[in-house]
């Protein structure tokens, strides 16, 4: 984008103005430039990018209407008139600087200029075009909304929009990124988030000094408190109705232009336990339920291995009789120790699992085949692994998308409990979870506590913990989340 600072623009002739336009956006093929005679007689001239607007609507709503308009004879009264009595766009804008309109353009506008006023109007015609609203193939529910947001910024605020129906919902938006100018919009509810959350994202976002933003993940690293750790601290859905709760609970929400994902801070490590579904079941046990046993499910990913190894190499007198004969008759003639083998078996599981990812979907089937089938029973027949180890590495990997946003972390964990396991024994297992446990501990998100509501103990935020009370216990918002407003249910 080239920079032309606030440089006015003169009362120059319409050839002058197409000339240094022109020049501005470099001779680009789709930078299109009309010129017409409108009534009096008065040359104008009309900017727009080809692909982005809506060629119809300019010819309809703005040519038309000035060609046929009787404008008054007075040069400085010309744009008044045009914008308030001949021209009905929904947005309008009088410019008078280059950079203005360079700006406006970009993103969808198309700039008139009579000629010798100094000023251009610029209205609204864009067109860009986007995905329809469907439900995303992340966040599937079997009962309640299944919209999702889609990679326009317009549409994703509609949704939150058609939602939130009250004056209190406050959208910020501002553009990043010096070559893409990404439009990226601050959403919370005034009366109930903190200002200063609301203060600090406004502060890390207008900070953000690079060359483009892609996707909302480009913001999320400027976001994070401690942008090196292994976890996550910013939130993330793909639903208008998690949104929605996210707002209502004191969160502030971030909507990148391009982007279906929208992230929300502050952020806790249990929300990833939660899922939409939790909300929309009748009865809150079968949700306690689902809770624990995507926490068991996590805890099965991440220790598994790495116990397994441990017991193996350090204490296998642990291990029960009959399952000690069973490992014992599987490993005679593996090459590998038990760390080995495990650590080549998940190897050989994310390279697959990598593969199937970015193989064509028609070759996703061939491959589950030749991965699952051919070279695990190859592998075990041949002596190179065995079965036992196999198979937990498999219900680990498996067990790894119980949670699917902490996937990416949990895998991580996985192969260092594994080392540490073949290294360092049980002890070295329990001395790891201590220093883990005591990290996240110590994470903090805009003032929320990363292990909230359970470290430090929060006895009214445990009704949607692992254990979820019904609705109508849950009269306070969070305390973990830092907001201004605690009371969320009077009556009901």
């Amino acid at each position: 984008m080239l920079n032309m600072g606030c440089v006015n623009v003169e009362k120059l002739n319409c050839n002058i103005v197409e000339k240094e336009m022109k020049k501005i956006f470099h001779e680009s093929s789709d930078f299109k430039v009309r010129n017409f005679v409108s009534y009096h007689k008065i040359d104008t001239i009309l900017f727009f990018f080809d692909n982005i607007v809506n060629v119809i609507r300019i010819d309809k709503e703005i040519i038309e209407p000035l060609t046929q308009a009787q404008l008054p004879q007075n040069i400085d009264s010309i744009v008044d008139f045009a914008n308030t009595d001949t021209i009905v766009v929904g947005q309008s804008e009088v410019v008078e600087n280059y950079a203005d309109v360079q700006e406006k353009i970009l993103n969808g506008f198309c700039a008139l200029y009579f000629d010798k006023t100094g000023k251009f109007l610029v209205f609204d015609v864009k067109n860009f075009q986007s995905r329809s609203i469907a439900e995303p193939p992340t966040s599937a529910v079997l009962k309640g909304p299944r919209e999702g947001f889609n990679e326009s910024i317009a549409t994703n605020i509609m949704l939150l929009r058609k939602r939130l129906k009250n004056s209190d919902l406050v959208i910020k938006q501002m553009p990043v990124g010096k070559y893409s100018q990404t439009q990226v919009a601050i959403v919370y509810i005034d009366s109930i988030a903190s200002p200063q959350v609301v203060k600090r994202v406004k502060k890390k976002i207008q900070n953000i000094d690079m060359d483009g933003i892609i996707d909302s993940f480009y913001i999320q690293k400027a976001l994070e408190e401690r942008s090196y750790s292994l976890f996550q601290q910013v939130g993330s859905a793909e639903k208008p109705d998690i949104i929605m709760s996210k707002l209502l609970e004191g969160r502030v929400a971030i909507i990148v232009d391009g982007s279906p994902m929208v992230l929300t801070v502050p952020y806790l490590l249990i929300e990833d336990l939660q899922n939409s579904n939790d909300y929309y079941f009748a009865r809150s046990t079968r949700v306690t339920f689902l809770r624990l046993l995507r926490l068991f499910g996590v805890l099965i990913a991440i220790y598994l291995s790495g116990i397994y190894v441990a017991m193996q190499v350090f204490h296998y007198k642990v291990i029960p009789y009959k399952f000690l004969v069973t490992i014992t008759n599987s490993t005679i003639g593996i090459p590998f120790t038990p760390l080995i083998e495990i650590l080549f078996i998940i190897l050989l599981f994310e390279g697959l699992t990598e593969a199937s990812l970015r193989m064509p979907s028609y070759l996703g089937l061939a491959l589950s085949i030749v991965g699952a089938l051919i070279l695990g029973d190859t592998a075990v027949n041949a002596g190179l692994v065995s079965s036992p180890a196999v198979m937990i590495v498999a219900l680990t990997g498996v067990l790894l998308f119980t949670v699917p946003d902490q996937e990416a972390q949990l895998s991580i964990l996985r192969l260092i409990f594994t080392v540490i396991g073949g290294i360092l024994g049980l002890y070295g297992i329990v001395a790891a979870s201590v220093f883990l446990v005591a990290y996240l501990a110590n994470l903090d998100s805009y003032g929320a506590p990363f292990l909230g509501p359970y470290a430090p103990n929060i006895k009214a935020d445990k009704k949607d913990g692992f254990r979820r009370y019904d609705i109508r216990a849950m009269r306070k918002r969070p305390v973990s989340i830092p907001n201004r407003n605690k009371t969320r249910i009077k009556k009901l």
